[in-house]
């Protein structure tokens, strides 16, 4: 039996995030039904799965952890959300929308909505559990290899990470920051 991959994340880097809003406007185009000017032009309800969060003077991207031992999994009473092709997945026909996976989310990324604008016609409201997808089927459609968010961030802010290679080039920073904290104590030449 092979080892089983963590599971990928998109990474944000708020020093370089400009809030400009870009990840949510293409997440938001990547989950509707065509493209931008369509949207508008018919009225489309927008809904990103993607958050830019201003606080403390420095705007943050968030969005799924894509958690490994996701409480949103644990908590749903329908098994509407899994583990399944290296992300936490939400089987949409399953969910009923109670909500308890946005109460038990730790970073505040799934939220429920519905497709369309309420319009009397249902009993209900309709709405379902989103969160961010990885953006699986937008790449399946398009061909594209990364997530909507990260293509459109104007400054690279966004990327879709392995976290093996997030894990080695973590280590190689902090081995760094070390090695130049030896050197500067030998420059004062403290013995260790």
């Amino acid at each position: 039996m092979g080892k089983q991959r963590e599971n990928q994340i998109i990474y944000a880097d708020p020093e370089t995030c400009l809030g400009c809003h870009s990840c949510e406007l293409s997440c938001a185009v990547a989950h509707g039904a065509g493209d931008l000017q369509g949207a508008v032009a018919g009225g489309q309800l927008l809904r990103p799965r993607n958050k830019v969060v201003l606080t403390g003077g420095i705007c943050m991207p968030m969005q799924c952890r894509q958690c490994e031992d996701a409480p949103c999994a644990f908590a749903c009473p329908t098994g509407a959300v899994v583990q399944e092709d290296g992300q936490v997945r939400i089987r949409e026909k399953n969910c009923v929308g109670c909500k308890l996976c946005v109460m038990v989310c730790p970073f505040g990324a799934v939220s429920v909505a519905a497709e369309d604008k309420p319009d009397g016609r249902f009993r209900t409201n309709r709405g379902v559990a989103k969160k961010c997808d990885l953006c699986a089927d937008w790449r399946a459609r398009s061909g594209r290899t990364s997530p909507a968010c990260v293509e459109a961030c104007p400054t690279r802010s966004l990327r879709l990470v392995d976290m093996e290679a997030y894990r080695r080039a973590l280590r190689e920073a902090r081995a760094a920051e070390l090695a130049l904290s030896h050197k500067h104590l030998s420059l004062r030449k403290v013995n260790p």
